[in-house]
């Protein structure tokens, strides 16, 4: 069966959810419609990017994702569907395609169909779900979209490494106030070449890698590399952002001895 995901910065009070899904619903009905989360921030793209990465993987090929996020469309930021990985993403061309994979899409293209109504603030029911259900029932990129060359390019806070350290950044806060940075495990393996560590934020300081939370008592302080990879502050059964005073963009250090 063919698979549609949502991701979106709509929350669950209004209306506007029911109404994508509905709209899909009505164009193609023997169809999954997966929420990846309708709580991003609003127009936060590198939240909604984040989000998204560590999700789409997970997924079939030829699934669908529609990107309901700051989706109006300028000459500078068309409404976009790229080809990664057998899989279809469809959005605003405004960074957040640059933020989801590590390669080069496998193909780009500028929507071309027309919108369902007269109305252009809601883009992602009046022409996403156009395309998304087209794609979904296996037709060709090309009949929906001229091709293009390239995606906007936006830059994300990258792990570095400076005078004997990685100077690193809290870039996602999960429902658990756990705390995750943008130093990977590779990147952290490939600087340490086998020596001793401290991870340094605020007046904290850890000095080993936790492989699960429950390898510290409950209510103390760890590190573990996440599921996606990426280091993450936490505490056993508590919320470390609230509790250490980390939020997003905060830097955290690895100091090596």
């Amino acid at each position: 069966m063919p698979i549609i995901t949502l991701t979106s910065d709509w929350g669950d009070k209004d209306h506007y959810a029911g109404a994508v899904k509905g709209a899909i619903l009505n164009k193609m009905s023997d169809i999954t419609i997966v929420d990846i989360s309708h709580k991003i921030p609003p127009f936060d793209i590198e939240q909604a990017a984040f989000i998204l990465r560590n999700s789409y993987p997970s997924f079939p090929p030829g699934t669908v994702h529609i990107i309901g996020i700051n989706t109006e469309e300028s000459d500078k930021t068309g409404h976009t569907v790229v080809e990664y990985k057998r899989q279809f993403f469809i959005g605003t061309d405004n960074g957040i395609f640059s933020m989801l994979f590590d390669g080069k899409p496998d193909k780009v293209g500028e929507l071309t169909i027309n919108q369902d109504s007269d109305y252009f603030t809601f883009s992602t029911r009046d022409r996403f779900v156009s395309a998304a259900v087209h794609l979904a029932s296996g037709n060709p990129m090309n009949e929906i979209c001229d091709l293009k060359d390239n995606i906007v390019e936006k830059i994300l806070l990258k792990p570095v490494e400076d005078a004997g350290m990685i100077k690193g950044h809290v870039i996602y806060i999960d429902n658990y106030e756990n705390v995750i940075t943008n130093i990977t495990e590779s990147y952290f393996k490939e600087i340490r070449k086998g020596r001793g560590f401290s991870i340094v934020f605020r007046s904290y300081e850890i000095s080993a890698i936790s492989k699960s939370y429950n390898d510290v008592a409950r209510g103390e302080i760890l590190a573990l590399f996440d599921t996606g990879g990426y280091l993450e502050i936490a505490i056993n059964q508590g919320n470390a952002s609230g509790l250490l005073g980390l939020d997003l963009k905060d830097m955290i250090r690895i100091e090596f001895t």
